[in-house]
């Protein structure tokens, strides 16, 4: 009995240690313009610090923000010129 709860605690303290899950999304930080900018400048003064999750989700939340629904440009057809007058 005594080993069990040694291995279950053993596993438990392992499980805590475990780096945490961010608990932001793309859409929190697109909806939260001031906790992006203050995530944009912490990834910017200590990225290994910030993790990569999290300075990725706010790249893409600004890149969203930015472009918008990601609407591809599609250039107008050019122009055809006026028809010249016969003589």
């Amino acid at each position: 009995m005594k080993t069990l709860l040694t291995v279950t605690a053993c596993t438990l303290l392992l499980a805590a240690c475990s780096k945490p899950v961010p608990t932001e999304s793309v859409e929190s930080l697109m909806a939260n313009p001031e906790r992006l900018k203050d995530v944009r400048a912490q990834c910017k003064a200590d990225h290994a610090k910030v993790g990569d999750a999290l300075c990725t989700m706010a790249a893409e939340a600004t890149r969203r923000r930015f472009m918008g629904s990601g609407t591809p440009y599609t250039p107008a057809p050019p122009a055809t010129p006026p028809p010249t007058p016969k003589d």
